[in-house]
């Protein structure tokens, strides 16, 4: 998982937005919770921001250079499609740069 070292080269600015006890969330949760760690250690510059909201469907942010942003609905992933979700934003990342 190379990728992850890679986020803050990449990306501006990451955002979670999920409900602390919704069902849909749960998957969304668990992957805060294992891998919020690895990511602020191998990205200590890069803002990630945890959103709780009561109701709120589970969403992931990125943000780029020139304010560009995108966003994925998280409602029925797993944490692995999570991570797969996420990995796919940072390439993205890389193609709005080059």
């Amino acid at each position: 998982m190379a990728w992850r070292g890679q986020l803050s080269r990449n990306l501006k600015e990451l955002r979670i937005l999920f409900s602390p006890n919704s069902p849909s969330s749960s998957s969304t949760r668990t992957f805060i919770e294992n891998n919020y760690k690895d990511l602020k250690t191998k990205n200590p510059k890069l803002p990630i921001l945890i959103r709780e909201a009561t109701g709120i469907e589970p969403q992931l942010w990125a943000r780029y250079d020139l304010g560009v942003e995108r966003g994925i609905r998280l409602s029925g992933l797993s944490e692995e499609q999570i991570s797969k979700a996420l990995e796919d934003l940072a390439k993205g990342g890389a193609a709005i740069k080059g």
